[in-house]
């Protein structure tokens, strides 16, 4: 599991893909996304622009990330 810490309240989940480098641009974020390819907290999460908080869990393309 690897660990991105974030300096503000929370990221939003397209931002944070592309933050933590599992993409290279938002567009394909937004894809991903929206094909419900992204898990937060072990449920798909189809919303781009869903804020992610210290503590939430993302999992995508066989990878776990958790924020802090």
């Amino acid at each position: 599991m690897k660990q991105i810490s974030i300096t503000t309240e929370y990221i939003k989940l397209d931002s944070l893909l592309k933050f933590a480098g599992l993409v290279d641009s938002g567009g394909i974020a937004k894809s991903i996304i929206q094909n419900n390819l992204v898990k937060v907290n072990n449920e798909i999460c189809s919303q781009r622009g869903k804020k992610i908080y210290k503590g939430d869990i993302i999992i995508f393309d066989g990878k776990t990330l958790k924020i802090v």
